[in-house]
């Protein structure tokens, strides 16, 4: 069975990992903190199985705070073909909006149909429309909202700063949206209420094997909270069943099991930009096209304000191949390039100035670790044609790996993967069923009658029920009520929070993660740096040496984004 529920705490979720010992091993341990592997600790755990989950940097620390932030079928898998999959995701969507509705929100989104000179020209809409009808059907009623055809003057509306003599009129359909990360954080702290171990800093170095039977059981991690160092305690923690669920990374955690394997992920990396909403204007997610290779890109309002507006736009993503450093995957002067000139093609000049790499108030590049198969081997493939279906197998030592997927399908793919795991585990007929289909997430309740831009909205779009817990901090301590960032919505309550509730254990945890300030606002982000590292030093305990430390870390992470930049500021300005 599963353990007695401990606190969200990084010392008592060590010591208990402590306790996983061959005479007393997990029943799971899972590799892997991003929605993924968040997904299969809270599955096995809510089955009953005594489970463990370690992730070697921050959880969602990799792809999964760094997607489009979209809970959908996608449109475009439709388009190629993909109809089981966006079947498949748009059940999860409607299931996740049941058990998490603070987190997942409608999205309503527009695609723009022009007269002339446009990618989605009157023609192009026929088959279009057929499209969305096949994606209603499909499952996007599940919403509870069918797509519409809207004249050119509501089209305008929605997107007052593109070229409106040539609008024609538009398809307007419905979706939702999460914030990523906290979604993989809540996901994490729930199965910690069903008896999760669940820790991020610890590094796993080693799969050990039983010396009779060759069988993985058990691994060897080192504690690296927050130093980054490698010289933390090691832990031999043992375990029944070993999943790998670490995405891009997942190669690299069978290398610790098998000597010999083929590459199993092909690394495909989306690039996002945030630009001031008043560049763009736009009151609802609007798909506009790339010329340049027929593919679209999202332009996504952020950050509700009273009366209607936002605070930014991201624009987003693109779909390369990337050979790189899967720990950190840069965004480049070309990405930057492909992105602004795609928005700037759908913007008139005319009513909004051109959007250029000034602008930018934060980027995001993340790898999808999209599953190769053999009919993959063809470099020329583009990595937007490749499924986004996920994979499950098992080495021959045991250890089950789970690749593949994306967000919105995370908890089928959880499923999937304990299902297996229970099999090979013998367990009982009551864990080899999953129980997350209708199980609620921690803070789960009734939507929030707060107004869109109020402090009361803001905190119950992340933290539901538990909102409270964020007025009691205040309440004893009213300075907390102050902003963290300025000019973005986040309370200083919220880092005290995030440091003691939610196991953040660094300055880019609670500026990245636990809140999205950075990718927002990088600059006004870098500018409250030194405030929020001093209030969260006296939490966590730091010296004057370590809070500089976290600093200069910090620091170093907004110069490399704003390289990329100023490079394409430079290459603009010379080919001008």
């Amino acid at each position: 069975m599963s353990g007695a529920k401990l606190p969200f705490e990084r010392g008592a979720m060590l010591d208990a990992l402590r306790a996983g010992t061959h005479a007393d091993p997990f029943d799971v341990l899972v590799i892997g903190g991003g929605i993924t592997g968040v997904g299969v600790a809270l599955d096995a755990a809510a089955r009953g199985l005594r489970t463990a989950l370690v992730e070697r940097d921050d959880f969602a620390s990799g792809t999964s705070s760094k997607s489009s932030k979209m809970v959908h079928g996608g449109l475009r898998y439709l388009q190629n073909g993909d109809v089981r999959l966006v079947y498949e995701a748009l059940r999860e969507r409607r299931r996740l909006m049941k058990n998490a509705p603070h987190l997942v929100e409608i999205l309503p989104f527009m695609i723009p149909i022009l007269t002339k000179d446009g990618v989605v020209s009157k023609k192009v809409a026929k088959a279009l429309g057929s499209a969305m009808w096949m994606y209603d059907l499909t499952g996007g009623w599940r919403i509870g909202k069918l797509h519409k055809r809207v004249s050119a003057a509501q089209a305008a509306v929605h997107f007052p700063t593109t070229y409106l003599d040539k609008l024609s009129a538009g398809y307007l359909y419905f979706d939702a949206a999460a914030d990523d990360a906290r979604l993989a954080l809540t996901v994490a702290r729930t199965a910690a209420e069903h008896g999760a171990v669940v820790v991020n800093r610890c590094s796993v170095i080693d799969v050990t094997r039983d010396d009779e039977t060759g069988q993985a059981n058990g691994v060897t991690v080192i504690d690296g909270d927050g130093r980054g160092d490698g010289d933390g305690e090691r832990i031999h923690v043992a375990a029944r069943c070993i999943v790998n669920a670490a995405g891009v990374w997942a190669d690299e955690v069978r290398s610790l099991d098998e000597t010999a394997h083929p590459d199993s992920i092909r690394p495909a990396k989306g690039v996002h930009i945030t630009v001031p909403w008043d560049k763009v204007r736009v009151d609802i997610a609007v798909i506009i096209p790339v010329r340049a290779d027929r593919r679209s890109l999202f332009l996504v309002p952020w950050g509700p304000r009273p009366g209607g507006t936002f605070d930014h736009v991201y624009v987003g993503t693109t779909d390369t191949d990337y050979d790189g450093p899967l720990d950190d995957p840069q965004c480049t002067a070309d990405d930057i390039d492909y992105v602004l000139t795609a928005l700037n093609q759908a913007l008139d000049p005319d009513i909004t100035e051109r959007v250029t790499s000034d602008d930018i108030t934060g980027v995001w590049s993340g790898l999808r670790p999209l599953v190769k198969s053999a009919t993959d081997n063809d470099s020329n493939a583009k990595t937007a044609d490749l499924s986004r279906q996920h994979q499950v197998a098992v080495s021959d030592a045991g250890v089950v790996r789970v690749n593949g997927g994306k967000l919105t399908t995370y908890r089928e793919m959880a499923e999937d993967t304990v299902d297996l795991v229970a099999e090979r585990l013998d367990a009982p007929r009551r864990a080899r069923r999953s129980a997350t289909r209708h199980l609620k997430l921690l803070g789960a309740g009734r939507p929030t009658t707060a107004a869109p831009g109020t402090t009361d909205h803001h905190l119950a779009h992340r933290y539901g029920t538990m909102a409270d817990e964020i007025r009691a901090l205040i309440a004893f301590r009213t300075e907390l009520a102050e902003p963290l960032v300025s000019g973005q919505p986040y309370l200083r309550a919220e880092a005290v929070y995030a440091v003691r509730r939610e196991m953040a254990t660094t300055l880019d945890d609670v500026l990245a993660r636990r809140t999205r300030a950075h990718l927002f606002d990088r600059p006004a982000s870098l500018a409250a740096a030194h405030d929020v590292a001093e209030l969260i030093a006296d939490e966590l305990g730091w010296s004057a040496e370590e809070t500089a430390r976290q600093l200069d870390a910090y620091r170093r992470l907004c110069e490399n984004e704003e390289n990329a930049g100023a490079q394409h500021a430079h290459v603009a300005h010379t080919t001008d």
